[in-house]
Order: structure tokens, then sequence, then C-alpha cells
């Protein structure tokens, strides 16, 4: 397992994007975990935090992107991103507002 500090350190942030709410119609969640966290301490970080029940955890790297500014070449850093599908009739207010 990684070594991560506590559950809380798991999660990031939340997704909310066009496709992300599309997706919570039918009880999925998205979030921005850390790169090291693995599925099993993704559905305790949800379970914890939101206090639901969690079927099944979807992770994906998402690559770094090269950006530009003129002659300026940077890069994004990569990220993983993590869809938590719920247990049916579970919901997360958070997202509901």
């Amino acid at each position: 397992m990684a070594k991560l500090g506590s559950i809380h350190d798991v999660l990031i942030r939340p997704l909310i994007t066009e496709k992300s709410t599309t997706l919570m119609e039918r009880g999925q969640y998205g979030f921005e975990v850390h790169r090291e966290a693995n599925k099993i301490q993704i559905r305790e970080a949800v379970e914890k935090t939101f206090g639901v029940r969690v079927k099944a955890v979807n992770t994906m790297n998402m690559p770094r992107k090269l950006k530009r500014r003129g002659r300026i070449i940077g890069s994004v850093p990569g990220w993983k991103k993590a869809i938590v599908t719920l247990q049916p009739g579970e919901a997360i207010d958070i997202f509901e507002t």
C-alpha cells in the first residue's frame, strides 16, 4: 500500500464537469485522487468521508499535457482520476446542490 498520512490525503477534489454530472444520474462520482492511492484506500476514504457504501472503484492515470505560450514550452503535471460507483439508493449530497 502507498504511504499516505490519512484518508484525508487520498481525495484531493471532486470533479465537476459535464460528463461527471451525467454519471451522477447513474450513481457514479468522479474525484481527483493522490497518485499513489490504490482502489482500497479510495474506497475507504469515500465511505468514511461521505458515509456511503461503495460498490466499485475505477481508476485511471491522466497523462501530463504540453502547453505553449509563444516560445515558452511547459507542461501540466499528470494526475489520477477515480470514478466511484455507489450502491443503489446511495448518493453524495455535496454534488446534488
